[in-house]
């Protein structure tokens, strides 16, 4: 078995492998396929906010004072790389729900597969923030990158990646560009096909969630 790259965490948790199973299955119904990404969502967010800096504050419980932990500094930020992010945005709300959240709309174009950009909108204060970059897939890697590439212009400097399935390629991309930037990811698969979809992978991730296909 390949060792994980460096800079890399593969959320090997049983339930999130099973509901990550339950994706790849072509007959995997619309309905079926959001629930399950919402769910994969939330599990790796828990991992990928493992580390969120705590302070203490002083409360009352039912019985005494204490001095009880609680997060520091500004919230968290949640980057969707649209459309197909949005399927994974959900369900980090869930457990995060006072993150802040921006979209970056960004399309792979079918016959270079170089990323094309058409909208961006994130909070101002990037700076202040931990950002989470999410998107399902981390193929190519050139929209993961141009991704991160715009947000560090804006002055983002604490930045993660999540996705539900990452290739070779993608992740060497980033590494490449992006050396800081730390991905989590639920699987690594065995390499790109000759249209820059993951292979075994789970087909296009958009289209599955939306029913566009």
């Amino acid at each position: 078995m390949a060792s994980t790259p460096a800079n890399v965490t593969v959320v090997a948790h049983p339930l999130v492998q099973h509901k990550l199973t339950l994706m790849r299955k072509r007959e995997t119904t619309v309905v079926e396929f959001r629930r399950l990404a919402r769910e994969i969502a939330l599990l790796l967010a828990y991992e990928v906010t493992r580390d969120l800096p705590v302070t203490s504050t002083p409360i009352d419980t039912p019985l005494a004072e204490m001095s009880a932990p609680v997060l520091a500094g500004k919230k968290l930020c949640l980057v969707s790389i649209l459309r197909a992010g949005n399927g994974l945005l959900d369900g980090m709300l869930d457990l995060v729900p006072s993150a802040r959240v921006g979209h970056i709309g960004i399309y792979r174009d079918p016959d270079t597969l170089v990323a094309v950009e058409y909208y961006y909108k994130v909070p101002e204060d990037l700076q202040e923030r931990q950002v989470i970059v999410v998107d399902p897939m981390l193929a190519t890697g050139n929209s993961a990158v141009a991704a991160v590439s715009k947000l560090k212009e804006d002055g983002a400097q604490q930045i993660k990646f999540t996705c539900l399935l990452a290739a070779p390629e993608g992740i060497a991309q980033m590494q490449a560009a992006h050396p800081d930037v730390q991905i989590f990811t639920a699987a690594i698969d065995q390499r790109l096909n000759d249209h820059g979809y993951i292979v075994p992978g789970l087909g296009d991730a958009g289209d599955r969630l939306y029913g566009t296909r």
